[in-house]
């Protein structure tokens, strides 16, 4: 298999089989499409030499399925100010708009005195002896009630969730930047807090990460904060967090979607139901 979730085509983005959903065969999954997006979003602002600034809030709308076809991301400088940037992207397939997103660059100051709340509960990655310190991509670690395993079934339950997961490069032959990992990974908060007895019920919407600083490296972790659900709409968030502790907080919108759900019980492999 190749490790990538797409490789280039002049300027396309042709899907490989890691790119591929859990929903549905024909579909792209969200790590790819966000990771699209933050890659295009992050070259864009490369390219303005707006190096003073650190991206601060990146937000995705996924509005329409993205298919396993060719797609390309188009992106366009919204506001270029002295204390910010602010870059829009698409991505289309078929000429067609299927995703969105938005990301604010902010200029680095020295930090305020004084001193603010901040949460206790501080999240921890898994040990080293269990998930060594690697830029390889390897299977997600998963984290609930029955402890720290990279094995899906264990995890099929009420309790809290936290993941601790190495980015898969979004294009082969690229080495995955933090930033654009964290746009990518940003997408599991809906593993974390949409992930029940059942399954995963819920197909989220939308994904926004807001983070005070860039990620330490491409190893990072998601520990479930809160989720809300009514009336077939649900809400998570999550704490983003590297070894150097928490910067960030990641959430979702999602929708009921229990007439295909990914049944994670047997571990590795998954079951859909019956095609809509």
């Amino acid at each position: 298999m190749e490790l990538a979730f797409f490789r280039l085509d002049g300027d396309r983005l042709v899907p490989l089989d890691l790119a591929r959903s859990m929903w549905r065969d024909d579909q792209m999954h969200g790590l790819a499409v966000s990771g699209a997006l933050g890659r295009a979003i992050e070259a864009r602002g490369l390219a303005a030499g707006r190096s003073e600034l650190v991206p601060a809030r990146y937000t995705v709308d996924l509005f329409k399925a993205a298919t396993m076809e060719p797609c390309h991301v188009e992106t366009a400088v919204v506001r270029d100010g002295p204390r910010l940037l602010l870059i829009d992207a698409v991505l289309r397939q078929g000429g067609e708009p299927v995703a969105r997103a938005s990301a604010v660059l902010l200029r680095r100051t020295a930090v305020p005195d004084g001193e603010v709340w901040s949460p206790d509960d501080v999240p921890q990655p898994p040990p080293l002896e269990i998930a060594p310190d690697s830029d390889v991509p390897h299977i997600p670690f998963f984290h609930s009630d029955a402890g720290w395993s990279q094995d899906f079934g264990q995890h099929q339950n009420a309790s809290r969730k936290q993941t601790w997961q190495t980015a898969v490069p979004v294009v082969l032959g690229e080495q995955a930047t933090p930033f654009v990992a964290a746009a990518s990974i940003a997408d599991a908060t809906s593993l974390v807090t949409n992930w029940g007895t059942e399954g995963v019920q819920y197909i989220n919407t939308d994904i926004t990460l807001s983070i005070s600083r860039p990620p330490a490296g491409v190893q990072l972790g998601l520990l479930a904060t809160d989720h809300h659900a009514s009336d077939g709409v649900a809400v998570g968030s999550a704490t983003v967090y590297d070894r150097q502790g928490p910067f960030g907080v990641a959430t979702v919108t999602a929708l009921a979607n229990s007439r295909r759900t990914v049944d994670l019980s047997d571990g590795m492999t998954y079951q859909r139901g019956p095609k809509q």
